[in-house]
């Protein structure tokens, strides 16, 4: 019984451990949504533990070098299965710990991620529907009758390198992608040829966008600032031609720029 409260105690540990180790990014970018910062959290949590797991293996494995060698006139064992309470120990505490490491101390967390992600329960605020296509991305406002494609526009020079290349190369558009800040927004995802896939780092998301498919998410964007991703999935010759750029904006910006949206709209319909 002590020993199962200590595995517990542990896990309860490492998932703390993970936590603090919140706010380093490594190679992520910032964390701007709950999902972000739930993936962030897992993957810290699990380096932490990797080489945790590693240094002690790798001492244990020293250590048996050390006190096994021939010089010190080891006997080799005869034995091909455990023998005694001790043996069978050290077989089965592995496996027990492994079990709590991916049901307890990596499952609860990803249990939550995936929460944030396949969040339905409340009503969306706003909903934005992505559409692939080669190789560009068109994004539509349904409720508010507004809809525009989004392309690459770095210059032709800069991808020849007849041209120095810019501070976002291959990560700029003519229209980005804009969304009002704090807002529980639903995505929906399709295609209108190929599989393409919606990603922005920043926000933790990525979801396939399936010809003949409407695949959903849900993010909440905490953070005003532009934010950039690229389609990762393989889609044809000009795959890594279709970059994601959001702007996340306060709500007043949101509604001066969706006015204007909606009056270029009209003007183009007429």
């Amino acid at each position: 019984m002590q020993s199962v409260k200590k595995c517990v105690l542990g896990a309860v540990a490492a998932i703390g451990l993970g936590r603090s180790w919140a706010g380093l990014s490594w190679s992520f970018p910032e964390p701007v949504t709950p999902i972000a910062r739930e993936t962030l959290h897992v993957h810290n949590l699990f380096i932490a533990i990797a080489l945790t797991l590693f240094f002690v293996v790798l001492g244990l494995m020293l250590y048996s070098f050390w006190a096994h060698h021939k010089s010190r006139n080891a006997v080799a064992a005869n034995f091909t299965a455990p023998r005694g309470r001790t043996q069978w120990l050290w077989v089965l505490a592995p496996f027990a710990g492994l079990l709590i490491l991916d049901y307890g101390v990596f499952g609860i967390p990803a249990f939550h991620a995936v929460k944030f992600y396949e969040n339905t329960r409340a009503d969306a605020e706003l909903v934005v529907k992505v559409t692939g296509n080669q190789w560009f991305w068109q994004y539509e406002f349904p409720d508010q009758g507004v809809k525009y494609s989004s392309r690459l526009t770095t210059p032709r020079e800069q991808i020849d390198n007849l041209a120095p290349k810019g501070e976002n190369y291959l990560l700029e558009v003519d229209k980005p992608l804009v969304l009002p800040v704090n807002k529980k927004i639903r995505f929906i995802t399709t295609s209108n040829d190929v599989i393409h896939s919606w990603w922005v780092p920043a926000f933790g998301v990525k979801r396939d966008a399936v010809p003949g498919f409407l695949r959903e998410f849900w993010a909440t964007v905490e953070k005003t600032g532009t934010y950039r991703g690229q389609c990762s999935e393989l889609c044809g010759k000009e795959h890594g031609f279709m970059p994601v750029v959001v702007n996340v904006v306060s709500q007043e910006e949101f509604d001066k720029w969706l006015a204007g949206m909606k009056a270029t709209t009209i003007a183009q319909a007429n």
